[in-house]
């Protein structure tokens, strides 16, 4: 039953020769890994104006030299990242920069900063696209929460039946919303040069606003700079596009990064223009919406394009939080588990780990994840800061082609990037601290992981030794025997077979000792010539007393130079559902004889009929 409904959710199994056949064109990967950037337009310009309008409405106009310093820090990071994309085209964006350039420990933080950002992008958008739903349908409002955790398992169901899958299925929300803003951006500028807008700014440029501070203004930059959330992710999906992947990746940046700048200062400009001030009722975009569109049709277009993109911008985290689990598993600092690729040729381990912690922080903040907005922040800016600065090293190492302009334009990103990782922790303290005791967290686990595979592979490794092959001189087995059945009768017969020494072993629990004997009176009469032990069990434990005896029988064997192998028969029904039915008594037996380092466990399989 459930391999139907894998099947049914996630499609057929793809073969590994078909994974050409999943690599991304641009037209799809700008759809696959720019929702969560673009998407960003819906709530960027109304952080900055937000945090403005708390002074006075005259100071909103601030809010265009704001954007103004985003639109350069997102050149910087653009630039930027097109660099790392062709000087390491292997994906793992800002976590392969860095390690390559500061070190390990420094490439760690920056790969730790994005696993958790990507969670809190997957809470904080999905979240927002169910605030945009219910918004919309207020009865959907007391189930907000759930409507949010089936939004994360759908975009993970999406994400398991491969990239050329949910590419396809996010290309009409992503594209409905470009379309719709292009042209809310055009008609609303050809109205206002045709007069049929008018000029409803709460105060001019450049007019001085009384307790305007630097504070405030950075505060305000600062909140902008949630918009550059999930520019880095193309860089991180190189491997999956198609050939040539470097190229088709930078160039999709490049257009993606067009998009959001025309966007931020598109919807920021309308929004000064017409003197549109944050609401709690009504959301700076929608607003403008119904300036340009008035209540008709594209208005409510509008509003469905943007509550669609902000639900499935969730899916650039589901792109880029695999394979930069991968990359770190394969440096051996997250398990190998993230390195494996399920049915559909996707890492599934990695898109399964991700959906469960967005669940998990969108049901400790109840659906509310604002308050975690300055620490999605930080989360963003310190990998930039450390991408950028680790490119100015790796420049002036390799001093390519124009490499001084090139690292220049790396020094101003990764300046504005401290600047405001700065600022977050000057300003935002209180929401931001938890990012240090994560990150610390983070790194005891990556080199406690690191230290165990280097360990196992340093007891593995036969260094170019030959095998020390040990000659033993026979075989004690151990038939674990519940009751004498067709199970014990095979049992019994493969044991003889690779044994030199067959002891049958029995645990009873009976406080009648004619019934206890029983057991033991039907295997002799059945195997005379096999040694039966029945041990009681005054406290009705199988495991305890078996482990008991095959430690005695290990340590006897090991003076004769005999191997000590403990045979567990167990029956097998012909219906896997049925195995509930049953006690799992031979898994249990398994579980504790694993820890015995001088005993070899064996299963004998008898598998019923009907």
């Amino acid at each position: 039953m459930w391999r139907y409904l894998k099947r049914l959710l996630i499609g057929r199994p793809l073969k590994t020769t078909d994974e050409g056949g999943q690599s991304l064109t641009k037209f799809k990967a700008l759809a696959l890994l720019s929702s969560d950037a673009l998407s960003s337009v819906a709530y960027g310009t109304e952080q900055i104006t937000t945090v403005l309008f708390v002074l006075s409405a005259a100071a909103t106009w601030y809010a265009l030299p704001a954007v103004g310093i985003v639109l350069i820090l997102l050149f910087a990071i653009t630039m930027s990242y097109r660099q790392i994309i062709n000087a390491y085209p292997s994906g793992g964006g800002a976590y392969v920069v860095a390690t390559k350039n500061w070190g390990t420990s420094i490439g760690l933080v920056a790969g730790g900063s994005l696993l958790v950002d990507y969670m809190l992008t997957v809470a904080v958008s999905v979240t927002s696209g169910t605030e945009a739903i219910t918004s919309a349908i207020p009865l959907l409002r007391p189930y907000s929460i759930a409507i949010a955790i089936f939004i994360v398992l759908f975009i993970m169901t999406l994400n398991l039946r491969g990239m050329k899958d949910s590419a396809s299925f996010l290309t009409l929300p992503v594209y409905t919303f470009v379309i719709v803003l292009l042209g809310m951006l055009v008609w609303g500028l050809f109205n206002i040069a045709t007069g049929r807008l008018t000029y409803h700014a709460a105060a001019p440029v450049g007019s001085a606003v009384p307790g305007m501070t630097l504070i405030l203004f950075l505060r305000a930059f600062s909140a902008g700079s949630s918009s550059l959330t999930g520019v880095e992710a193309i860089s991180n999906a190189v491997p999956n596009f198609k050939k040539p992947k470097r190229k088709n990746a930078a160039n999709t940046l490049a257009i993606m990064a067009a998009l959001l700048g025309l966007f931020l200062i598109g919807v920021t400009f309308l929004s000064y223009y017409l003197g549109i001030m944050p609401s709690s009722d009504e959301t700076v975009l929608s607003q403008i919406g119904a300036a340009v569109f008035g209540k008709g049709i594209f208005y409510y277009l509008l509003q469905f394009s943007t509550a669609l993109i902000l639900a499935v911008a969730a899916n650039t985290g589901f792109s880029a939080f695999p394979i930069l689990a991968y990359n770190l598993a394969k440096d051996k600092f997250m398990p190998h588990m993230y390195m494996d690729k399920g049915d559909r040729l996707a890492y599934s381990n990695g898109v399964i780990s991700l959906a469960i912690g967005a669940i998990v922080l969108i049901l400790i903040f109840h659906g509310q994840t604002s308050l975690l907005i300055p620490l999605y922040a930080v989360g963003v800016f310190v990998p930039f800061t450390l991408s950028q600065s680790g490119m100015i090293i790796h420049w002036f190492r390799e001093r390519g082609h124009n490499w001084v302009i090139n690292s220049l334009v790396n020094l101003l990103g990764a300046a504005i990037s401290l600047a405001l990782v700065i600022f977050l922790f000057w300003l935002h303290f209180s929401n931001v601290w938890p990012y240090l005791i994560i990150m610390l967290v983070l790194l005891l686990v990556f080199y406690k992981i690191h230290a165990h595979y280097t360990m196992v592979a340093s007891q593995l490794r036969l260094n170019n030794e030959q095998a020390q092959l040990h000659d033993y001189a026979g075989a004690t087995v151990i038939v674990l025997v519940s009751s004498v059945t067709h199970v014990t009768t095979g049992a019994i017969n493969y044991a003889r077979s690779i044994g030199d020494y067959v002891i049958a072993m029995h645990v009873s629990f009976d406080t009648n000792p004619k019934k206890e004997h029983e057991t033991a009176k039907e295997f002799n009469e059945s195997f005379p010539d096999v040694r039966f032990v029945d041990l009681h069990s005054s406290y009705r434990s199988v495991a305890g007393p078996v482990v008991r005896f095959c430690d005695v029988i290990a340590k006897d064997s090991a003076k004769k130079n005999y191997s000590t192998t403990v045979l567990v028969p167990q029956f097998v029904p012909r219906k896997p559902w049925q195995n509930i039915l049953h006690n799992q008594t031979s898994l249990r037996l398994r579980a504790v004889l694993n820890s015995r380092e001088n005993i070899i466990i064996s299963t004998y399989s008898y598998h019923l009929k009907k």
